[in-house]
């Protein structure tokens, strides 16, 4: 009771307090004095093999983190392009010492992470098993096991994920974009392809092991609870047979801006959104003057949440979810983007919004300079907790040549920006008028409008190959709504078949990011739905709707559907909707488009948009336009595999795309005229 009293006299206390000194609750409180940094100093020695080994002793915690950096040019790897990442797969195999199922275990049982990428590995673990570890990381790396049967395992999932990424724009827009600005055939520039992953061999693994996953001129960082002179015989034990390679570097090949910004169109006919990216290059240096001021501009521009990008494209006119803006100072490929998903009927409106932010970063408020300011100072202090942080400033320390109290007067450098300084830096590393805006979109629905912004339009394959300007093709004047809808309901069956059917139930998985789901669609007269979605046999949503009212249940919270939503639904109640396509004046023919690599007519429809294979009639896909966070998106699914069921052909495969990820569901199978009533309430 003491207690309870002493809080509310503190309460009346504070509450007087503020009446006194009339505090203003909505102002932000000034930021204090710029706090000094202290960051410790590596102890750095180097084995006659050329690794320099860089460590840290913090004892805050009874951990270890090593980060292995080899600081080389990016290589070009031709006919064989994808095949360092394939060789970086190799090294959690096991070695030549321990297989692959001991080597793993080992890994589990010290509760350890250990992993591996083209250019270098990186390990945690408790600092007690940090020996072991090392030993471990050690082993993988000097010793690798390189088998033929494991490299054919790996080349099988790139080519899958290669082929899963085909329709997606997002990955189409990385790979070309790149390839465009230096070049297909050169280092920077090249993706892998199917063909190019095909062709590798063991012996390719084995080439580029030797000449390029070496020590020369790599870089072992160590940060945590250990001891110098304890580590340094142990790293000497661990790392000394690992052999020099004495490969020449090689320079990058040279890459310029264009004369002029121009418009880079891929055309991706399944794409709902466009991704839209402004890209150029620069010569901005870690320890160059403008490095922070640079550092700033891009906040102020595109770093979060509050900077003019997102506050434009997203708050203010509603294009996209998010507008980022990104600039890197990396040795070898310096540069500066920009980009956003936007919707494809206003690419061309958030092209102008773009290109509008980045001629007018040159000049910036004062509010935003120190908001700015103050971010970053923050983000910097908060990320000094995290030891991978030091041992990213140890390694840059040395990569980039930087002054040795570059770090230590981080904040202090940030404080001493102006907006002349700002100005100067934007005037170097952002260049509205020689910038590739780059597009991955349906070039059918955005290149009316991107030509009509004044800059030249140029199209290219997704393989970054120049082609001429996509034309959409014209339908015959025969062709009807109510033909398009015939030819289908023929081709899956005919009428007669299709009238003996009264419900249909799908039952089907898929996996997303390693989770099994299971999915449950049922269909009925009348326009009955029932959608559930299982995971770890627990049912995690539900939609119902029994042909006059209905309701979503996601994790036991159930939402009724609203009236609009109702409204919507009972536009065609037809168990195979295209049963009233003829009937109803809402649904247009719109051409033909290529879903699925077929040409489709499209039947546009109040919400959705229907695709029909010109050659067999089938359904090749749809496109639901949805509401969500108070913005329209779209969902294409598309079907393919039909197999008889019960004399009607039905979809076995069915892939739905949502906010950029592409979902396939394997139809386990169908049921026929088996629902009751009670399965839609």
């Amino acid at each position: 009771m003491k207690k309870q009293l002493t809080y509310i006299a503190a309460a009346f206390l504070f509450a007087g307090t503020i009446s006194a000194q009339k505090i203003d609750l909505n102002a932000m409180p000034k930021p204090g004095p710029t706090p000094a940094i202290n960051i410790a100093k590596p102890k750095t020695f180097q084995l006659s093999n050329g690794l320099t080994v860089m460590v840290v002793e913090n004892n805050k915690l009874p951990r270890v983190n090593v980060s292995l950096t080899m600081d080389r040019p990016p290589y070009y790897e031709g006919s064989v392009a994808g095949v360092s990442e394939i060789m970086a797969e190799q090294f959690e195999n096991g070695t030549t010492t321990m297989s692959k199922d001991d080597f793993n275990k080992k890994i589990d049982y010290l509760g350890a992470n250990l992993g591996f990428s083209s250019n270098g590995a990186s390990a945690n673990s408790l600092s007690k098993y940090f020996p072991q570890v090392l030993s471990l990381m050690a082993d993988a790396i000097i010793n690798p096991k390189f088998s033929a049967k494991e490299i054919e395992d790996s080349k099988e999932r790139a080519i899958e994920g290669l082929k899963s990424s085909e329709k997606n724009a997002s990955a189409i827009a990385s790979k070309v974009s790149n390839a465009l600005m230096y070049g297909k055939n050169t280092s920077r520039g090249e993706f892998e392809t199917v063909e190019s992953i095909g062709k590798i061999q063991l012996a390719d693994v084995q080439n580029i092991y030797k000449k390029y996953y070496a020590p020369d001129n790599a870089y072992l960082v160590i940060v945590g609870d250990v001891k110098f002179d304890k580590v340094k015989p142990m790293i000497e034990k661990a790392f000394s047979g690992w052999k020099k390679a004495n490969t020449p570097m090689t320079q990058v090949e040279p890459a310029s801006n264009v004369a002029t910004t121009e418009i880079n169109v891929v055309d991706v006919p399944t794409a709902v959104q466009s991704v839209v990216s402004v890209n150029n290059i620069n010569n901005l240096k870690m320890k160059d003057p403008n490095y922070f001021p640079a550092t700033i501009a891009n906040y102020i521009l595109g770093g979060g949440g509050e900077a003019r990008l997102f506050m434009n494209l997203r708050e203010k006119n509603g294009f996209t979810y998010g507008a980022y803006s990104n600039m890197s100072a990396s040795k070898y490929s310096p540069e500066f983007s920009a980009s956003a998903s936007v919707r494809n009927e206003v690419t061309d409106k958030a092209v102008k919004e773009f290109m509008n932010e980045l001629n007018a970063i040159s000049t910036v408020k004062p509010d935003e300079l120190e908001n700015a300011k103050a971010k970053l100072k923050g983000s910097f202090i908060m990320s000094l907790e995290q030891p991978a942080t030091i041992a990213r400033f140890a390694l840059n320390q040395k990569i980039y040549d930087l002054p040795s109290d570059f770090y230590t007067n981080y904040l202090k450098s940030i404080d001493k920006v102006t907006a002349a300084d700002v100005s100067s830096a934007v005037n170097s590393t952002i260049y509205p008028t020689k910038s590739r805006i780059f597009i991955a979109g349906k070039a059918s629905d955005i290149s009316e409008g991107l030509e009509k912004l004044g800059y030249p339009v140029k199209y290219y394959d997704k393989d970054a190959n120049p082609v001429a300007k996509p034309t959409a093709q014209k339908v015959d004047a025969s062709v009807t709504v109510a033909s398009v809808a015939d030819k289908y309901l023929t081709a899956i069956g005919g009428k007669a078949n299709l009238s003996k059917i009264s419900s249909y139930t799908v039952n089907a998985s898929m996996s997303i990011q390693g989770q099994d789901i299971d999915m449950k669609m049922m269909k009925a007269q009348g326009g009955k739905e029932m959608t559930q979605v299982t995971a770890m046999g627990q049912v995690v949503q539900k939609q119902v709707f029994d042909g006059k009212t209905g309701y979503s249940e996601q994790m036991g919270q159930k939402v009724p559907m609203k009236p609009e939503q109702i409204a919507e639904k009972q536009k065609n109640t037809e168990l195979f909707e295209e049963m009233a396509f003829a009937k109803s004046p809402e649904y247009k023919l719109a051409g033909i488009e290529k879903v699925g690599g077929e040409d489709s007519y499209a039947i546009k429809g109040p919400e959705t948009t229907y695709f029909y294979s010109v050659k067999t009639g089938l359904k090749t896909g749809e496109t639901r336009t949805v509401k969500a966070q108070g913005q329209e998106v779209s969902v294409p699914t598309t079907f393919s595999d039909y197999k008889d069921v019960a004399g009607v052909k039905m979809p076995y495969t069915i892939s739905v795309n949502q906010m950029g990820m592409d979902m396939t569901m394997k139809v386990k199978s169908y049921e026929i005229n088996q629902a009751k009533d009670s399965d839609f309430k």
